[in-house]
């Protein structure tokens, strides 16, 4: 399929862009989930460039939530705002788009400037992760808007603050903008090649406070309530419900004190990673059965924190559809488009759950993502801009996937 007038007046705006520009002066700044200056940093710099877009802007407070110590109390986390861009609301296609400013690499983390690699790519904090996506979108929408197309399409921008620690502070914010739309693109980074990630499975957090009762450890210990010893046993039991469909990972203990004391509390820290719902209905009873097992052998009270945040996201026939747009839109654009399921899991999960198709690799290709060696393939910008416009234009004219 040839190029139509419209689709050529995009690529030829991308093309004077300084997408690689945005990705140089965002990765600069450190917005690491807890960092909230640099958050605040980063939302004023996205307020700014994403303000070429008509629409409204506003930066959304987050919703409260909560964590667990390693003392077993449950305290509240502060978040950055998000940013949330509306346009057209009134057009008959309505589309969204998101992203997140916030990467992994705390305030006081060595990982702090970019540098140019000898193979020519760009290793910096989030350049993959997703700045070098956030940067390649608003080309992509700014190029849109060019059109006499983008009067048919409205669409909504989330760009969260808290989507590396599991958007808990961002979720409800994404479901209301899910509502009503026809197809969603997510700006995480393809794989080098350009693979994208198909198929997802969940994930579920928990914390789970085991209160024993603490006594001397050669005096009286039979009159104390080992709290390390009935986590022990906890994580051992939920790991029984590991299967080729869900993956159980009992990760850290927190807890304990000097060996002459029968320790009071202790703190269990688990994943579970469900490939399909009734997963997650199994998980949920079997960690129910496991606490009532435990607290009732051990004689200890237990506290169970945490849930299934991120749904499974299989390819159904929405999604199956909008991969294929996307794939005939890379042929067109001579950009070769394929996919695999991934165990990992992102804000396209959440999406999908709402019932919106979403394709959520649509970023920058790159690799070492959560490391000191992430990096960003620059020629890949403007590649994925055009792939992103081509895709979003084709929906416009369409009026459906």
């Amino acid at each position: 399929m040839t190029l139509s007038n419209h689709e050529h007046t995009a690529m030829e705006m991308i093309a004077d862009e300084p997408i690689l520009a945005n990705v140089e002066r965002w990765v600069a700044v450190n917005s690491g989930t807890a960092n909230l200056d640099g958050l605040a940093t980063m939302a004023d710099l996205l307020s700014d460039a994403f303000g070429a877009l008509p629409g409204e802007i506003e930066l959304v407070a987050p919703e409260p939530h909560e964590a667990v110590t390693a003392a077993g109390e449950t305290v509240a986390l502060d978040h950055g705002k998000h940013l949330h861009l509306t346009v057209r609301a009134d057009a008959p296609v309505q589309m969204l788009f998101t992203g997140h400013m916030d990467t992994v690499y705390p305030v006081d983390h060595p990982f702090q400037t970019a540098t140019w690699l000898d193979d020519g790519s760009l290793n910096g904090p989030g350049a993959a992760d997703m700045k070098g996506g956030l940067a390649l979108l608003l080309a992509a929408l700014k190029a849109v808007e060019a059109t006499p197309l983008a009067e048919k399409i409205g669409y909504e921008v989330v760009i969260n603050s808290d989507e590396e620690t599991g958007s808990f502070s961002s979720t409800r914010l994404l479901e209301r903008a899910a509502r009503g739309k026809v197809a969603a693109l997510t700006y995480e980074p393809a794989l080098a090649d350009g693979t994208l990630a198909g198929a997802r499975g969940g994930t579920g957090n928990f914390s789970i406070v085991v209160h024993g009762k603490s006594a001397h450890a050669g005096r009286n210990p039979d009159d104390g309530r080992n709290a390390i010893v009935a986590a022990s046993d906890i994580a051992l039991r939920l790991m029984e419900a590991k299967a080729p469909t869900l993956s159980v990972n009992p990760a850290k203990i927190d807890g304990g004190g000097p060996n002459n004391v029968v320790p009071e509390l202790a703190v269990l820290r688990v994943n579970f990673r469900p490939k399909a719902q009734e997963e997650i209905d199994r998980a949920r009873a079997h960690i129910d059965a496991t606490v009532a097992a435990v607290a009732r052998q051990h004689d200890v009270r237990i506290e169970v924190h945490g849930s299934f945040n991120r749904p499974p996201k299989p390819i159904d026939d929405a999604a199956a559809k909008l991969f294929a747009l996307v794939k005939q839109s890379g042929a067109d654009l001579d950009i070769p488009v394929s996919w695999r399921d991934t165990g990992g899991v992102c804000d396209g999960n959440n999406i999908a759950a709402c019932g919106v198709p979403v394709v959520d690799t649509m970023g920058a290709r790159g690799g070492s993502i959560h490391s000191s060696e992430e990096f960003m393939i620059p020629e890949s910008l403007k590649e994925r801009a055009n792939l992103s416009a081509l895709t979003i234009l084709r929906i416009a004219e369409r009026g459906r996937l």
